[in-house]
């Protein structure tokens, strides 16, 4: 099913992809870490906003103009590489087992089960005094009305050009190189949980498990809108429903200029270094020098 290509097509691909992951790689490991270091740090709401913003705007730019541009060069690989994924055996029978709107049917279970067990562990939460987090996120989390507007944002962002990127236009690529489509989508969803590595390796590894079920989505669907869809579901419930079920940051207004940062538990598999940053306070000095930095800016959130 996959179009045969010479050696020329293969090398340039490779190179390519070769390229693109590096770049990805090395912006995680230094620019990201360093920026959301910075980031949990904050306490100005006009800051926090201002870092979730210039993400927006990165990431759309970063992520979809690369999309965009790998869309271009492998467009005619997109649809026989998703088919040569639905003939593998394994793909194949779940398909067919999932036919007759059985899988339809599932996927509204599923999704009306999440939104169950969010409820009640929203309740669970706010008894015991936070929810349990995987993966440093804590920070993430929005602490008053703007902020869930950004947070809204980046949830709507990711779940369209990550998708783009990760299950179609990367792939896309890497099957010019491998040959065959297990492994160029393991490939692209290794490095979707490898550029979550400012979340510590429980979020590597839990971002990795999320990207390879977003890929058996889009494979067994072939609908790539419906991966984005899932993907900025699962996004919105955790930076948008959890904040205002639990802590309730939508009664927060923009007036309040130092919203108090949102208590969290941390799995015992983690470091408790690892959520240290985010409960330890701030000493009154820096609080006051970023309160006269950002006050202007504030009012204004």
């Amino acid at each position: 099913m996959l179009p045969e290509l010479g050696w020329v097509p293969r090398v340039a691909a490779g190179l390519l992809a070769l390229g693109l992951v590096v770049l990805l790689i090395v912006r995680a490991a230094r620019k990201d870490q360093r920026e959301y270091r910075r980031f949990r740090r904050y306490r100005s709401t006009a800051r926090r906003q201002a870092m979730m913003r210039r993400w927006l705007l990165e990431s759309l730019v970063l992520f979809g103009s690369a999309s965009v541009v790998l869309l271009v060069l492998v467009q005619p690989v997109v649809a026989p590489l998703l088919a040569a994924a639905q003939a593998l055996p394994p793909v194949a029978w779940l398909r067919d087992a999932l036919a007759g709107g059985l899988g339809t049917a599932l996927l509204l279970g599923t999704l009306l089960g999440v939104a169950v067990l969010t409820v009640i562990g929203a309740r669970g939460a706010r008894r015991d005094g936070g929810i349990v987090i995987v993966g440093d996120i804590a920070a993430l989390l929005p602490r008053n009305r703007p902020e869930l507007g950004w947070g809204a944002a980046l949830s709507v962002n990711a779940g369209v050009v990550e998708e783009l990127l990760f299950r179609l236009a990367l792939p896309a690529l890497l099957v010019v190189v491998t040959g065959e489509p297990i492994s160029a989508f393991l490939l692209a969803a290794l490095l979707f949980g490898a550029l979550h590595a400012y979340q510590g390796w429980v979020g590597v590894v839990a971002t990795t498990i999320v990207g390879l079920l977003f890929t058996a989505l889009y494979v067994v669907s072939g609908s790539i809108g419906l991966a984005m869809l899932v993907h900025a579901l699962f996004d919105l419930r955790t930076l948008v429903v959890i904040p205002m079920a639990v802590y309730g940051v939508h009664t927060v207004p923009s007036t309040v200029l130092f919203p108090k940062p949102l208590t969290a538990r941390v799995p015992a598999t983690e470091s408790s270094a690892t959520d240290a940053p985010m409960d330890a306070p701030t000493s009154q000095a820096a609080g006051q020098a970023e309160g006269a930095a950002d006050a202007g800016a504030g009012s204004g959130a």
